[in-house]
């Protein structure tokens, strides 16, 4: 992996950076190449867009590792604002929503398992009213079996909740055969954390093959996989393998970020795939971005150039 991926991940947790940057008229514009605004409105607005494009939404009121409860709530309730703003404009039915359960409680020293879980039964109880669904979002390591958990338990009530799996953890293969059941939604991505040698792939050629393990695994089970991936070589791979698996069109979909390979988004979409970008929206953007740049790190050099520049 790049040699400033880590910095670059250790910086997401920078306020003091985050301050900086923030302030910077070229990073400004980075930001809203990646995120598309701070509002609800800004996130319904893309969202109108993009389905015009023929393309399907899952939207990230951004924000993590909260410690506060009025903190959490505002969260959900943000949440719950923009499902029946989804509902009103007639977009729900193309459009999910995607929740950090750090956001909705899960971090809170008392009882934060069990605020998180009834913070995200709200929002998926909005959702099914809404006409749509939510997906669970994966953090680090140290988070997954408490996810995995909480997603047992939502899916008892709702049980067409989306997890999240991250293909350079050393775990991920297993917990995708216990995921790959009938009625299971499982996004797959590469994963976007600094994690320890001791519990990740850190070599890229060695998270793509864990990919492409886990992506067989789902494939050829019963759920439907949600294959998060930039990768052109990893693209046509999933294609292959959807094919040799006997996938239906519909049966799968790919997932991609807002603003990376918008292109190609719209060339599968035109070909016939089921292709859904992940839409950030939210003042919490920072640590968002850092991770999109350490993915991307020659977009350092823009930043090198403000701090340059800055009086």
């Amino acid at each position: 992996m790049s040699l400033l991926r880590q910095p670059l991940l250790l910086l997401a947790r920078s306020g003091g950076v985050r301050r900086l940057v923030s302030t910077m008229p070229v990073s400004a514009g980075i930001v809203a190449s990646y995120v598309p605004g701070e509002s609800t409105a800004a996130a319904v607005g893309a969202t109108r867009r993009l389905q015009d494009d023929g393309l399907l939404v899952t939207l990230d009121h951004l924000g993590e590792d909260t410690t506060e409860i009025a903190q959490a709530e505002a969260t959900v309730q943000a949440y719950l604002d923009l499902l029946a703003e989804l509902s009103r404009e007639g977009l729900a039915h193309g459009a999910e929503v995607s929740v950090k359960l750090s956001a909705v409680g899960q971090y809170l020293p008392d009882g934060g398992a069990e605020i998180a879980l009834e913070n995200a039964r709200r929002i998926c109880r909005a959702a099914r009213n809404a006409g749509t669904t939510v997906t669970l979002d994966m953090e680090d390591h140290t988070t997954t079996d408490a996810t995995l958990a909480t997603l047992r338990e939502l899916r008892k009530d709702f049980p067409e909740t989306g997890a999240v799996l991250q293909a350079y953890l050393h775990r991920t293969e297993a917990d995708c055969r216990h995921l790959a059941s009938e009625g299971s939604r499982v996004r797959l991505c590469k994963g976007a954390y600094a994690e320890p040698e001791t519990v990740a792939y850190t070599d890229r050629l060695e998270v793509d093959r864990s990919y492409v393990r886990c992506l067989k695994i789902l494939l050829a089970g019963q759920g439907y996989p949600m294959i998060a991936t930039h990768d052109p070589r990893m693209i046509e791979i999933a294609r292959s393998l959807a094919s040799r698996f006997d996938r239906r069109p519909g049966s799968y979909e790919f997932q991609m970020l807002y603003g990376i390979r918008p292109e190609e988004q719209r060339r599968l979409a035109r070909a016939g795939e089921r292709v859904r970008v992940y839409v950030p929206y939210g003042q919490e953007w920072y640590g968002y971005l850092m991770r999109r740049l350490a993915e991307r790190p020659q977009n350092l050099s823009f930043f090198v150039k403000s701090l340059i520049s800055k009086k």
